[in-house]
């Protein structure tokens, strides 16, 4: 066998999600966070890595590192060359990932209803409602921004008091939703994630929006829109789950709108944590390369998010 037939069948044959679960030490899957297109794995604080593209793909979300199974290697070990990354692959070569393959069986056994079915048949939370409670009293939301949220269309009632945040494309096509309650968090099954995007105000010719607010979750740009009092310039949006394709098409597309605008400026308000910084970094990167200004908004008790801030009503 020629070199360059083992490269592809390593290639075709070395999931990426089996790599990483075997890797010392292991990374661990989200289950909660993953979905089929896309699966989330962790491996210390704020070390997170996406795998798709049927486990031949993967990004880490906290840096512009991307690529196939080798790539991931010597991501994961830089000091090895191409031979040594074989050597890696072998033993792998046709292992198959253990809850990709469940994910699968699941679906077989129960269908499962399409994302934006789901999505219909759930109604706008009320001011009487368990997702009203959970949204302005443990997360110190206030009405005012709820309300503003549920007339843009992007918030929806689900089980148990969680509430659905929707995912948008560039076109405003519906791609999933984010759920997010007292004890759950995840995504809808079968969505992409996209941008959650929530505007400060209706947008007028004298005031347009040009400044994008970018956080790490729905709560989070809803606490900062509540804290700048829901900005008419600014339009507020969510990467959620790390920064995969689709986001940072959805991102790169809003940019190009902004762009041309006067006093255009991409604010980065994401966590106080390495993480965070790591998608601050990304989110700069794009801005330059649109031509547009950067900003970075911080919450200033390291470990702290937006909603923490809000919550214990320090300063940003």
């Amino acid at each position: 066998m020629s070199h360059d037939a083992e490269l592809d069948e390593l290639r075709a044959g070395v999931s990426c999600a089996v790599l990483l679960a075997r890797h010392p030490p292991p990374w661990q899957l989200d289950k909660k966070e993953s979905t089929r297109r896309c699966l989330k794995y962790r491996r210390g604080k704020g070390e997170i890595i996406l795998v798709a593209h049927e486990g031949r793909g993967w990004w880490d979300s906290g840096s512009t590192a991307k690529g196939d199974v080798f790539s991931l290697v010597q991501h994961l070990e830089p000091g090895l060359n191409l031979g040594q990354v074989r050597k890696v692959l072998r033993p792998l070569a046709g292992v198959s990932p253990n809850f990709p393959e469940h994910l699968r069986k699941t679906e077989r056994e129960k269908p499962v209803v399409p994302f934006d079915v789901r999505w219909a048949r759930r109604r706008a939370p009320d001011r009487s409602s368990p997702t009203w409670r959970y949204l302005t009293g443990q997360r110190r939301l206030p009405d005012p921004v709820v309300i503003a949220a549920v007339r843009a269309g992007m918030l929806r009632e689900g089980p148990y008091a969680s509430a659905w945040f929707a995912h948008h494309d560039h076109d405003g096509r519906l791609t999933g939703f984010e759920m997010r309650g007292p004890d759950y968090r995840g995504f809808s099954t079968g969505g992409d994630k996209t941008l959650f995007r929530l505007p400060g105000r209706v947008p007028t010719s004298s005031v347009p929006m040009s400044r994008l607010v970018v956080a790490e979750a729905p709560i989070d740009a809803i606490s900062v829109a509540t804290i700048e009092r829901l900005r008419a310039d600014t339009l507020y949006e969510v990467v959620t789950g790390g920064m995969g394709p689709e986001t940072l098409k959805a991102l790169d597309l809003q940019l190009r709108v902004i762009a041309p605008l006067s006093g255009a400026v991409l604010v980065a308000a994401t966590d106080a944590d390495h993480a965070g910084d790591g998608y601050a970094a990304r989110l700069e990167g794009m801005a330059d390369a649109a031509g547009v200004r950067f900003e970075r908004l911080r919450p200033l008790v390291e470990g702290e998010d937006w909603n923490d801030r809000l919550r214990q009503g320090r300063a940003a």
